[in-house]
C-alpha cells in the first residue's frame, strides 16, 4: 500500500511534491499506517507544551498562530508543515484565496466572542470557526487534526471545556464516527446554521 492508497472519504491525498517532503528521519514510511503513526508521535510531542500551559485567546485568534500550530503538530515529519497548500484539492478553496481567508476568519471570531455578540453560544462558535477551516483546508494534510485542536485550544482560553470529537475516536480512520463527523460537518456546508449535529458529535 502506497502513501495515497484506501484514503478515508473526506482525506485529501497528497501531491507527488508534498509526499517527497517527508523529514529526513521519516524517509522509511512506505504507508498511510506509517504515516499516522509517525504524524500521531508529531503531534504529541508538538503539543505536550500546550497542555501545560494554554495560549491566551488573543494568541490563538491570529494567523500566524493558525500556522505555528500545524507547524508544531506536524512539523517533525513535514517540511511544509505550517505552509499554506499551493495546489488545488479536492476540498477547500482557491490556494491563493487561503490568507485572507484565515485573516477573515480569525476577525470574524474573535467578533463572536467579543462581549457585543449574544447571538450564538460559545459552543456553536467554536464548531463554526472549526468549521470554517475544515472547509478553507489552508495545509496539504492534517487539516481535520489541526482544526479540531486548535477548536479546543480557543474553547480552553475562552473558559470552555475542551471537546471530545466522539469520545477520542480515531477520526483518521474509516468507521462509524468519522461517518458521523463528516456528515455534521456536511450538514454545515449546506446550512451554516445547521451546527447542532457538529455541536453533538464535538461534546460526545
Amino acid at each position: 500500500m502506497s502513501l495515497t492508497d484506501d484514503e478515508p472519504d473526506g482525506a485529501t491525498p497528497l501531491t507527488d511534491d508534498e509526499r517527497n517532503g517527508l523529514r529526513r528521519e521519516w524517509l522509511w514510511i512506505a504507508t498511510r499506517a506509517d504515516r499516522d503513526l509517525a504524524e500521531q508521535t508529531s503531534i504529541i510531542e508538538g503539543l505536550a507544551p500546550l497542555r501545560r500551559r494554554h495560549p491566551a485567546a488573543e494568541t490563538i485568534l491570529t494567523a500566524d498562530y493558525v500556522r505555528a500550530l500545524h507547524q508544531r503538530m506536524f512539523g517533525q515529519v513535514w517540511k511544509w508543515a505550517g505552509l499554506y497548500r499551493q495546489s488545488e484539492r479536492n476540498i477547500g478553496i482557491d490556494p491563493h484565496q487561503i490568507a485572507i481567508a484565515i485573516s477573515d476568519l480569525v476577525a470574524d471570531a474573535a467578533w463572536w466572542f467579543g462581549p457585543q455578540v449574544t447571538w450564538i453560544t460559545p459552543d456553536a462558535a467554536l464548531c463554526r470557526i472549526h468549521h470554517r477551516l475544515v472547509a478553507i483546508h489552508p495545509f496539504p494534510n492534517g487539516n481535520g487534526r489541526h482544526a479540531r485542536e486548535y477548536a479546543n485550544l480557543l474553547a480552553a482560553a475562552v473558559g470552555r471545556p475542551v471537546f471530545t470529537w466522539g469520545s477520542g475516536a480515531a477520526l483518521t480512520n474509516t468507521g462509524p464516527d468519522r461517518r458521523a463527523y463528516i456528515a455534521a460537518l456536511r450538514a454545515v456546508d449546506r446550512d451554516p446554521e445547521a451546527l447542532g449535529p457538529l455541536v453533538e458529535f464535538a461534546r460526545s
